[in-house]
């Protein structure tokens, strides 16, 4: 079966790594990839027309859509009217992460835990709303903003400071609508599962750090490390979780008539009151994918497979009881502005460390030598019998590399190793 991966980051690079393992796989291609995907097949065009006729010239069994926005513009509804085998939801699901008052109607219709909110399309009221809730309160732009359309705001000038942002143009059309959440207090956790609009079968738990620096502070980002399993999902956890969020997230889409055969992300804060949805990613999480798929032990390709034919009851996931950790290594200045072109060194030394390096925002220059080119640049993921050690691999392969600028947290795990 040949294979097409759309994307071109550190989750697709992880993807295509762990494809390439399956005996089901002969070819793997993606849609544009990107400099560390050794032996794949690198297809210039991510239009979407393009790629639908790409996949029927090539004899694609598979198609894994890795970005939201490919999803959120239709790439598996046209695919599936062409009868071509695609993993993923269709467009109208895909609002599911496309639009946080979509997502947010959706919780609340169905009764899953979330936070208490309100849905504003112009500033002022949204300000009024603000004040009189008072800080900390989250404001998150709508639509689309690449991981940085939420603000965690501590004071009310900052909370206020944020919706003017969203209206004032500061993520474009993402921002023309607002939700204004409660802020929730407790530990974040990435739940993702497999879905194939009848059943789920969740993947390994993981936490993933947002913010920019040590000690989670600073502006949020699309993420600077993940390790897995988050020690505060506990078995007692999951089993809420299973319950309270997943069945009836399952239940929700059937209802609703969503072809939802994919994966979903569930962005679970848990708080003293149980566990409660941040938000929907209709995707694989970026960097949460790299470390979880490492520790996946069965056949990713099989899974993916019967998630999109409606036989996900027939696959066992099968999980490594060892910990891995993934640090992302981020240009100097992200998630601001940031240089481009600057050479990487220490990539061989890294790999031959034991540690996968994923490559996330590489390109190769006219010289043919990788540079960065993005601001979150490789993913540094290692597993290891124990999450001390695990961290320790990465880190030991992360001081390998070098390019001028190049930043990284130095206490990914942090709360699981206090645990």
């Amino acid at each position: 079966m040949n294979v097409l991966v759309i994307g071109g980051g550190g989750r697709e690079h992880a993807l295509v790594w762990k494809l390439s393992q399956s005996p089901l796989v002969e070819t793997v291609y993606c849609a544009p990839g990107n400099p560390g995907m050794v032996g794949v097949e690198a297809v210039a065009s991510t239009d979407i027309e393009t790629l639908c006729a790409f996949a029927t010239d090539h004899r694609v069994g598979l198609t894994m859509v890795g970005p939201e926005a490919p999803l959120c513009a239709g790439i598996v509804d046209a695919f599936r009217s062409r009868g071509l085998r695609i993993f993923g939801p269709d467009r109208q699901a895909a609002q599911l992460e496309g639009s946080k008052a979509y997502a947010k109607a959706f919780m609340e219709k169905y009764g899953l835990p979330t936070a208490a909110s309100g849905v504003f399309h112009e500033a002022q009221p949204a300000l009024d709303y603000v004040r009189a809730q008072g800080a900390p309160i989250v404001v998150k732009a709508d639509g689309l903003a690449a991981g940085k359309g939420v603000v965690v705001a501590t004071t009310l000038a900052e909370a206020e400071a944020a919706v003017r942002a969203c209206f004032d143009g500061a993520f474009g059309d993402a921002g023309k609508t607002v939700l204004v959440e409660e802020c929730l207090i407790g530990e974040e956790a990435s739940i993702l599962a497999l879905t194939d609009g009848k059943t789920f079968a969740p993947l390994a738990s993981s936490q993933d750090h947002k913010r920019i620096g040590d000690g989670d502070t600073g502006p949020n980002t699309g993420g600077m490390g993940a390790y897995s399993p988050a020690p505060v999902v506990t078995e007692a956890l999951w089993e809420t979780i299973r319950r309270d969020i997943l069945a009836p997230f399952v239940e929700g889409c059937r209802r609703e008539g969503l072809d939802y055969r994919g994966v979903i992300y569930a962005g679970i804060m848990v708080t003293a009151q149980g566990p409660k949805l941040l938000e929907f990613n209709v995707r694989f999480g970026d960097p949460e994918t790299q470390a979880v798929l490492m520790r996946l032990d069965s056949d990713l390709a099989e899974a993916l497979v019967a998630t999109a034919d409606g036989q996900l009851d027939q696959v066992q996931l099968r999980w490594s009881p060892e910990p891995a950790v993934c640090v992302v290594m981020a240009a100097g200045g992200y998630p601001g502005a940031y240089a481009k072109g600057l050479e990487i060194t220490g990539l061989e030394a890294a790999a031959a460390s034991g540690a996968v390096v994923f490559h996330a925002g590489t390109a190769r220059n006219a010289a043919g030598r990788i540079v960065t080119h993005g601001g979150r640049v490789l993913g540094v993921t290692a597993r290891a019998p124990n999450l001390r050690a695990a961290v320790d691999k990465a880190y030991q392969a992360v001081g390998c590399i070098h390019w001028d600028g190049a930043y990284c947290r130095r206490d990914i795990a942090h709360r699981a190793l206090e645990h």
